[in-house]
């Protein structure tokens, strides 16, 4: 098991039983605020980026810096490399929180479960898997370590052929080629925000370093080219004909050329960024099928499937400065993180060539397993994935200079190859932990966890029946951007009084820190309401085959009359991954309390999504509550 989930679960065993007889807390008028226990002193302050509003003034729906700096209360010494944990929750009108209170919050929070939520978690990670479904599916692996629940599920217009995160991660742009369109998507509520028409056939993607413009190939015979989208407006830039492709894409280091490959033509286009116009077209060989750019030695370079080249061109003059001879079948170039070196990979031959950058020579020939198709890094190892084979290739980084250094492992029962889901987006990514990879097994339909050292993955996370054919993480933890001081940035939620639940395991601290958000003057008042959903039933196993009386709590936020009933509460209840659902109308029992009846056909995850007409809000407007429905032992034994 990972570290981080870890110090969560270990954590979630402690959390009761400490709060500090000498626990001192003072509160300024402005937003920074100080907490002492146990010998250690954290000062938590919040601030809006764009530093809008009055000092101290936190305006709803605009981004804001969350700091935790933590010392050593007697002498002042930063605390470093500690592993702070963090919530954002909403404090119900007239609630003023004291220390059991905040216990019992972050207890919750702790809880392999989804009955209690808070607004932002600044915690865990995100698994995000782009499935052969016309979907995502967003897996938290703090809920439950191999037996993982699913958070959500984003319906998409069409299956997802390739995606790219924004830096910030508050934004995930996915390609859909068979309805002409890229998706984007809104990570702090996991919502598709809109769906931006970008050419014919649009494939893959690639942002800019920085994010200005999306570039998007089109793969259409006489509109072969790339479609470029301005992020800030989400609307297309430019449409620039290149050659006939397919493409890949990239950039220099300061953003000033795009490289477009066109694989039926033999060329790789340069398109000045500054002008959105073609430059100049370089003949490369044949096939030209990938391309990677070193920021170190300022090269590109295109392997070519066709006749077996690895082209070297100046980053600057845009002129071939070597060819590095290896083997028709080359499917993937990709540079290590040092930029020392340059893998390869030959589905045919089934290998990788390893070549010095700094000499433009090939230096290793490495076999690997079947029909390998693609590479990913950690700081330590080159990750190879083959179709023809359940194992993964590891290649040692450190020792590249003198000798090759080969292991594998399983990463699950089935070559990748025995589904059909196919992406060029990454199969395999670096966990945020060190030294920590996620695999994605689309025959399987499972993701692997795998730490380096071992002999084989330490876990699984289900995808539910999908086929997960690549992966992304996004990673919510707060991060130390100064000696003793660790941050976040987050969207402020709507106006109110908030906790910030705050728990460090070691030395142990344990606060709910104040934050009050207001709504911002400058923007127009939201005319959409927000349901705000909490389960009520009991921690009981529901039971496949038995009736199940599912009640919940609704709170209209945004509205005077919070509780008001509502005869128009719509649920969809439906099976993962959509083989059955039930629809029905929420009885009211007073109070903001609802219930709805059904019984679930056989054990899986179900998922439960609410919609009212009178506040205009529909099925994919709120996040859904999840149900793990269980086998009925009663009826087996019968």
């Amino acid at each position: 098991m990972s570290l981080k989930i870890a110090l969560l679960l270990l954590a979630s065993l402690a959390v009761g039983a400490f709060i500090s007889v000498h626990a001192q807390r003072k509160t300024p008028p402005d937003t920074s605020q100080t907490f002492t226990q146990e010998g250690v002193s954290v000062d938590f302050s919040v601030e809006n980026v764009a530093g809008r509003g009055k000092k101290g003034e936190l305006l709803s729906g605009t981004d804001a810096t969350l700091r935790f700096k933590i010392v050593d209360a007697n002498s002042g010494r930063a605390l470093t490399s500690l592993r702070p944990t963090a919530w954002i929750d909403r404090r119900e009108a007239g609630q003023i929180g004291d220390a059991r209170q905040c216990r019992e919050k972050i207890q919750s929070f702790l809880q392999p479960g989804f009955n209690r939520r808070p607004e932002i978690d600044l915690n865990s990670y995100f698994i995000l898997a782009l499935n052969k479904e016309a979907n995502i599916s967003v897996i938290d692996p703090v809920s439950g370590f191999g037996g993982s629940k699913l958070y959500t599920l984003l319906p998409l217009l069409d299956s997802g052929e390739d995606w790219v995160l924004s830096s910030d991660q508050k934004l995930l742009y996915v390609s859909l080629p068979q309805v002409n369109k890229v998706a984007v998507i809104d990570t702090a509520g996991w919502k598709v925000v809109s769906n931006i028409d970008a050419g014919v056939k649009p494939t893959r993607l690639a942002l800019q370093n920085d994010n200005r413009y999306l570039w998007v190939s089109n793969e259409s015979t006489e509109n072969s080219g790339v479609t470029v989208i301005d992020t800030s407006s989400a609307k297309v830039a430019a449409i620039i004909k290149t050659g006939t492709g397919p493409h890949e894409i990239t950039f220099t280091h300061d953003d000033s050329a795009a490289f477009v490959t066109n694989k039926a033509d033999g060329t790789v286009s340069v398109i000045a960024v500054r002008k959105l116009a073609v430059v100049k077209s370089i003949p490369v060989g044949a096939l030209p099928t990938s391309i990677a750019f070193s920021a170190l030695s300022r090269t590109l370079y295109v392997a070519n499937e066709g006749d077996g080249t690895i082209v070297a061109i100046d980053g600057l003059r845009f002129e071939i400065t070597a060819r590095i001879r290896a083997e028709p079948g080359l499917r993937s170039v990709r540079i290590e993180p040092d930029n020392r070196f340059g893998f390869a990979v030959n589905s045919t031959k089934n290998a990788v060539y390893i070549f010095d950058i700094a000499s433009n020579r090939l230096r290793h020939v490495v076999p690997v397993g079947p029909a390998p198709d693609q590479i990913n890094f950690t700081s330590q190892f080159a990750y190879v994935r083959a179709a023809g084979s359940e194992f993964v290739d590891m290649i040692k980084l450190a020792d590249l200079a003198k000798e090759v250094a080969v292991t594998h492992f399983p990463a699950g029962e089935k070559a990748p190859k025995g589904s059909t889901a196919r992406s060029s987006a990454n199969a395999i990514v670096p966990a945020p932990e060190e030294g920590a990879v996620l695999v994605a097994n689309p025959a399987d339909k499972m993701i692997y966890y795998y730490t380096e050292g071992m002999a084989a993955p330490m876990g699984s996370f289900q995808n539910y029946g999908r086929d997960p054919k690549a992966l992304l993480v996004l990673d919510n933890s707060l991060v130390e951007t100064d000696r003793g001081v660790y941050s976040s940035v987050v969207k402020l939620p709507l106006a109110g009084d908030y906790d910030v639940a705050f728990l460090l395991e070691a030395p142990r601290v344990v606060n709910c820190f104040n934050m009050k958000v207001v709504e911002d003057p400058n923007q127009p008042a939201q005319t959409q309401l927000t349901l705000k959903i909490e389960p009520l039933w009991k921690a009981a196993p529901v039971r496949a085959g038995n009736s199940f009386n599912l009640r919940f709590r609704a709170t209209v936020l945004g509205q005077a009359h919070a509780n008001e009933k509502l005869e128009d509460l719509g649920v969809l209840i439906f099976l993962a991954p959509g083989i059955w659902q039930h629809r029905g109308v929420a009885k009211p029992l007073g109070g903001g309390v609802y219930e709805i009846n059904f019984v679930p056909p056989q054990p899986g995850i179900y998922y439960v999504y609410f919609q009212s007409a009178s506040l205009d809000l529909r099925f994919n407007q709120t996040p859904p509550l999840t149900i793990e429905a269980v086998k009925n032992s009663t009826a087996a034994n019968n």
